[in-house]
């Protein structure tokens, strides 16, 4: 698939229907980390919040590997929309890198009280270098986060 076919398929995620999104994801999804540039490129024209949330789920898993996809959580944590904060948060958890932090922290004030408590907890499964921490807010040691 070249580059071209890459982004057509990606802006094909800026919809409601989520049929057209999920079909879109069925034919990037083997491109593996090779798309997640192309949503780096995109998630700041997307104009749907559903866009932009999926596409903040997607760059989870490659949050270790891949500095896009990092930088995706970081636009992410500053979206208007609650829940693509959430995968923000999400993303920059998952990668563990504490030079997310001052991000993270700069949240601690947000006027949501949901984005700050996400915040916390990317900020503390960073600081313990425990990506789980995230999902297990209590650090109860009986809830994994499978990325």
């Amino acid at each position: 698939m070249d580059d071209d076919q890459i982004r057509t398929l990606v802006a094909r995620f800026d919809t409601t229907d989520d049929s057209v999104r999920n079909e879109a994801w069925q034919q990037l999804r083997g491109l593996g980390e090779r798309v997640v540039p192309f949503f780096e490129e995109f998630i700041v024209r997307a104009k749907k919040l559903a866009a932009r949330r999926d596409i903040a789920f997607h760059c989870i898993k490659y949050a270790r590997t891949s500095e896009a996809a990092f930088r995706v959580g970081l636009l992410a944590i500053g979206d208007k929309s609650t829940i693509v904060r959430y995968r923000g948060c999400c993303v920059l958890a998952y990668s563990l890198r504490k030079d997310a932090l001052p991000a993270l922290t700069a949240l601690l004030g947000h006027s949501d009280a949901k984005t700050v408590e996400d915040a916390k907890a990317a900020i503390d499964s960073i600081q313990n270098r425990n990506h789980h921490y995230f999902v297990d807010r209590g650090h109860s040691g009986q809830m994994f986060w499978e990325v």
